[in-house]
């Protein structure tokens, strides 16, 4: 197979790409803007594996993505670039419009044109796998609940408003036109090359130094947490074995309390770097 997987170059994305070409013999182009959390170090190992390939290119260029469609003949598009994190789009909700929106909407018509032009065997195989949030759901309401693919849409956020406007532009490209589509959405992720503004890296890094911890409220906000490489597996057998038109949640069943996942990355901290630095950490 030959895999266009936009966001590559991000937490989940690099950690997709590394899966793909370490595992499997298929293709990969890495399409990525390359904003402040895209990271090309988290693909070293594999940068220069003659079945990878990137292109530093923005979502919300149409013929850019023409292009590359074009040159590049893909089977398959795994779509993960995305503005994503919650604090930075209440602060500034235009950019996560402008990519998780407008950048789905220009990605899904580049693929329809594409895909139009296909003979049929090669229509009937393609995929377009969105890879979405569970945080379109709204909260959870306790440590045993769980979102279903079934569960409504809640966004809370613009960054959540903004994913699940992505998530009904491709179920709509699927039912108007039959371009053949498969949705997940996520539980919150970590692991490996996770950028540090999110909760764990920046807990651990904050703590590290004996600053603040950060906690939102009161801290019983309840999330399910997923390893990255995990996720990564489990998008691949999507993209390759899925029903198409199906939404399928991807989670670690490891739901907890943000306030009880910085307590336990203290405890933990304790023993693994007890020699703390003037200023004592504390949330």
């Amino acid at each position: 197979m030959k895999i266009l997987i936009t966001g590559g170059a991000g937490f989940i994305g690099s950690a997709v790409v590394r899966h793909v070409i370490e595992n499997t013999e298929n293709e990969v182009l890495n399409v990525d803007k390359l904003t402040y959390a895209g990271n090309l170090e988290s693909l070293a190992r594999i940068a220069k594996n003659p079945r990878y390939t990137f292109s530093q290119t923005d979502i919300c260029d149409r013929a850019a993505l023409d292009e590359l469609f074009e040159n590049f003949q893909p089977d398959a598009v795994m779509h993960l670039a995305a503005e994503s994190h919650v604090d930075r789009s209440i602060t500034g909700p235009a950019a996560f419009i402008e990519t998780n929106i407008i950048g789905t909407y220009q990605l899904l018509e580049a693929a329809r044109h594409y895909w139009n032009q296909l003979d049929q065997n090669k229509k009937q195989a393609f995929r377009f796998h969105h890879i979405s949030t569970d945080e379109v759901y709204g909260d959870l309401e306790g440590t045993e609940d769980l979102f279903l693919e079934t569960t409504p849409y809640a966004p809370s956020s613009p960054y959540s408003a903004s994913k699940a406007s992505s998530d009904h532009l491709v179920r709509a490209w699927y039912r108007t036109y039959g371009l053949p589509v498969v949705l997940t959405n996520c539980s919150n992720n970590y692991g490996p090359f996770h950028f540090p503004e999110k909760l764990i890296p920046l807990v651990i890094l904050n703590a590290l130094a004996g600053k603040p911890l950060p906690v939102y409220g009161n801290g019983t906000q309840i999330r399910d947490w997923l390893y990255v490489e995990d996720h990564a597996r489990a998008l691949y057998k999507v993209v390759t074995e899925a029903a198409v038109g199906e939404t399928y949640n991807i989670g670690g069943h490891n739901e907890q309390k943000n306030i009880d996942v910085v307590k336990a990355i203290c405890e933990l901290l304790e023993e693994l770097a007890p020699n703390k630095p003037e200023g004592l950490a504390r949330y």
